[in-house]
């Protein structure tokens, strides 16, 4: 298992209940994949550096993660074919 941070941007257009779905299918996609939460950080709804999708505004959640080496490629799959994430990093951090 390796230590990985990944950020996802949110469209604001989600209802709560929405983006409560939206988390939840996320974390499956991690834990689908091997992977352990370690923890997440709720940044809430913040200002873009510029537009995304007509979008100024998104939703910001880091998660700190860890996945075996070839989880990465699939959760990163899943997060481009979602229509709700604006844009995604996955890095790996050295602990």
């Amino acid at each position: 298992m390796r230590p990985y941070e990944m950020m996802v941007l949110l469209t604001t257009d989600l209802k709560d209940d929405d983006l409560t779905s939206q988390l939840e299918t996320i974390e499956g996609w991690v834990k689908n994949n091997d992977g352990e939460i370690a923890e997440i950080k709720h940044w809430g709804r913040r200002r873009m550096a510029y537009e995304i999708k007509d979008q100024r505004d998104a939703y910001y959640v880091l998660y700190q993660l860890n996945m075996p080496a070839s989880a990465p490629s699939e959760v990163e799959r899943n997060l481009r074919l979602n229509e709700s994430v604006l844009r995604y990093l996955i890095t790996r951090t050295d602990d």
